[in-house]
């Protein structure tokens, strides 16, 4: 899977060593700007999606502020308008971890994106995925605060088997956006070793 150019980043890297990692949210939440942020640390103007973009990406993780491997990812940025959620589904199956960008500004339509969140979490094989919430565009003054975005996405009540982290973010210049990867991959080896753990005892 994956376009010819993004497979040009490292080919010598399998497949199966980058995490499947899909990008979520609504319309205009910046989840392109976060994706060509990660992948060429800048900031890319861009148009809005009308079906995905893809790409490989490596990514220098840190543990207590040293860096200390690199992680593979590929990601998938699939467009937000509302005729295109309902192939969000096709593009979360057997996915790693979901990434899931909510624009801290636009407040009017936290309810629908907390609907489309709970809706894509909920499903049976996305059960136990880990989400990274990146509550975008954080840098702007009238953006609504962090616990504000956590009472009005009701992420806790997306249930104990969802592990989620919410992130604030200023996707043009990159801010939030590493921390964020390093809670994603975090949760998604937590859950990868629970599994093989669970799979021994069978």
């Amino acid at each position: 899977m994956g376009n010819g150019l993004s497979d040009q980043i490292f080919p010598s890297l399998p497949s199966f060593q980058a995490l499947h990692i899909v990008i979520l949210g609504l319309d205009c939440a910046g989840k392109t700007t976060v994706l060509y942020r990660l992948r060429f640390n800048e900031f890319v103007n861009t148009v809005p999606t009308k079906g995905f973009n893809t790409e490989k990406i490596k990514v220098s993780l840190s543990a207590g502020g040293k860096s200390w491997r690199k992680a593979a990812f590929h990601f998938w940025d699939v467009g937000g308008q509302e005729k295109l959620r309902p192939l969000w589904r096709s593009y979360t199956r057997c996915a790693d971890g979901i990434v899931f960008v909510v624009d801290s500004v636009d407040t009017e339509r936290l309810e629908e994106a907390k609907t489309e969140l709970h809706k894509i979490t909920r499903l049976a094989e996305n059960q136990g995925v880990p989400v990274l919430v990146v509550a975008n565009k954080q840098d702007l003054r009238n953006s609504l605060p962090l616990h504000e975005m956590e009472r009005s996405l009701a992420l806790g009540e997306l249930g104990n088997g969802t592990p989620w982290h919410l992130q604030p973010a200023c996707a043009i210049i990159g801010e939030g956006l590493q921390e964020g990867l390093e809670k994603l991959h975090a949760m998604i080896n937590k859950r990868k070793k629970t599994q093989k753990a669970q799979q021994k005892k069978r």
